[in-house]
């Protein structure tokens, strides 16, 4: 009995040819008679040396197989005409032939894993369309995976074929069947958050608690913040249970114990979401705006007067997630310390994706997961000095200065979550940092080859973040899915990129290249558009 597991390959061993020719005499001349029988019991395919095989292998043993074929003419362009006048518009076909499965191996497993292989093989291959001769009996099987008769019966009359072609969205659909099927499925996360987790952080979490008043937390917990403030040249860490918005909740306090009036920057969805802060703090401020997709350069500043001091602080966003926009902190830090405003900065989507240097910034916000890497949970201020002591009433989760007194831990914080921040802090940031360039450049050198717009221009684009202006004809919603289908996790969903058409792929947390099956997928999809506008 064999007990290897089942491999799914395109095949490229001599003895794996060996043996799709035996396979294939057995099923074409044996059991379906399409050819004369001849000593060797082997059968040579007319399209060999254009095929591709893939294969269904346990052991040394095949299972099953069939060919692709994207050279024509095809076998089917000999038996129907025209064939292209039944089809739907194409930008690349292949042919799709000899399937075949031992007798004694036809279930499902070796099936559905064989058209699972072969569809993951066309979309890296750039093939939007695929036909197939079914025969007859089999028509049922091949409308379950997705194929679509087209045309009249072809061969002969004892032995007839149905016609059939897929297109790459249904392939796709019997793709993610599958995947619901098996909860191993490789997912690639291009998410803002949640992001992908590593192990080790993982196993932090899962360890048993222990009390966030013990010294050898706290000298822990010293050291974390020690750390922080190391790689961001930044004079004092708070940490506190909460999210992001939780941390930016704290800096509006903060604001709300400094007279004098603010300076709210916006350039999209979460520069906004600041102004609310500061709006719902109930602070004195003014609010400048550009446009979605731009940045706060220079002489966008020049146009802020301060001749008179009124202005005491600056909050901005640093890097505008929504539209990928990555806004040049030493200008805006030399700007702040001309007019001597404080500067404040939600550096949420940056502190662990990018460099950051909060050199001088007054207070800053982040949070354990985005790229910092670690599940969400806890909310991270940094300032580059000690804030002034309560001189008004607050919240006492908003008063930084009870942390100080506190050594940093005035209430209940989750020992696992901070050990689950120290793991994800070990991580090279300098090497991560430049592999993130790398991909991202490299993704949108291809994005922009396929048609595609890149909405934050190329001197101010965040390395971690690219965010898709999709055609008109392409729903951010829909392509969404199709890519969670792929199992490729990207940004859509969230009203501001649905309303935009905007669609978003992130390198955060435990990230990795972006697939070439997204490519491709992304390329179908824009050149599908153009193909309807025909």
């Amino acid at each position: 009995m064999n007990n290897n597991p089942l491999i799914f390959k395109v095949a490229s061993e001599a003895w794996e040819f060996d043996a799709i020719h035996r396979l294939n005499y057995q099923t074409f001349v044996e059991e379906i008679p399409q050819h004369d029988i001849n000593q060797e019991e082997k059968l040579i395919d007319k399209f060999h040396e254009h095929n591709a095989y893939i294969v269904c292998l346990q052991g040394q043993d095949l299972l099953g197989m069939l060919s692709v074929n994207g050279n024509r003419p095809f076998s089917l362009d000999n038996k129907l005409k025209n064939i292209d006048e039944y089809l739907p518009s194409f930008r690349s076909i292949c042919e799709i032939r000899l399937l075949s499965i031992v007798s004694k191996n036809r279930h499902g497993d070796v099936l559905s894993g064989i058209f699972e292989k072969l569809f993951e093989f066309v979309i890296n291959q750039g093939y939007d369309l695929m036909v197939i001769s079914g025969i007859t009996k089999q028509a049922r099987l091949y409308r379950h995976v997705g194929f679509q008769a087209f045309g009249d019966l072809v061969g002969a009359q004892d032995v007839q074929f149905q016609p059939m072609y897929i297109t790459l969205d249904r392939a796709i659909d019997f793709k993610k069947k599958l995947k619901s099927l098996n909860q191993n499925q490789t997912i690639f996360n291009y998410l803002p958050g949640p992001v992908s987790i590593s192990k080790n952080i993982m196993a932090a979490y899962s360890k048993t608690p222990i009390s966030h008043r013990g010294g050898d937390f706290m000298n822990d917990f010293s050291r974390l913040q020690d750390t922080l403030c190391q790689r961001l040249n930044t004079k004092q860490a708070y940490i506190t249970t909460g999210s992001g918005t939780f941390a930016n909740d704290i800096i509006a306090a903060q604001l709300s114990k400094i007279s004098g009036k603010g300076i709210v920057l916006v350039s999209g969805e979460f520069g906004r979401r600041i102004e609310d802060h500061a709006r719902r703090a109930n602070l004195d401020y003014e609010v400048f705006v550009v446009e979605d997709g731009l940045a706060f350069t220079q002489d966008f500043l020049k146009q802020i007067n301060n001749d008179n001091g009124e202005f005491r602080w600056l909050w901005m966003v640093h890097c505008e997630t929504s539209t990928g926009v990555l806004n040049d902190l030493n200008s805006i830090r030399e700007w702040c310390q001309q007019q001597q405003v404080l500067l404040c900065l939600d550096a949420i989507s940056t502190i662990g994706s990018c460099t950051v240097d909060l050199t001088d910034v007054y207070l800053a916000s982040a949070t354990s997961g985005k790229g910092v890497g670690s599940l969400p949970g806890l909310a991270l201020i940094f300032s580059s000095g000690l804030v002034s002591e309560v001189n008004c009433l607050l919240p006492r989760c908003f008063d930084l200065s009870d942390y100080i007194y506190a050594q940093g831990v005035p209430y209940t914080i989750s020992s696992n979550a901070v050990y689950g921040l120290i793991i994800a802090l070990k991580k090279d940031w300098d090497a991560q940092f430049s592999q993130v360039e790398k991909w991202s450049h490299d993704f949108r050198v291809k994005i922009e080859k396929t048609g595609l717009k890149v909405l934050a221009h190329e001197n101010y684009r965040a390395p971690h973040i690219t965010t898709i202006v999709l055609p008109e004809g392409v729903s951010s919603s829909k392509l969404g899915q199709k890519m969670l289908n792929l199992g490729i996790l990207v940004s859509y969903n969230s009203n501001y990129l649905l309303e935009n058409n905007w669609m978003q792929v992130c390198f955060m947390g435990d990230c990795q290249q972006v697939t070439e099956d997204a490519i491709k997928y992304l390329e179908y999809a824009v050149m599908s558009d153009v193909v309807s506008k025909k």
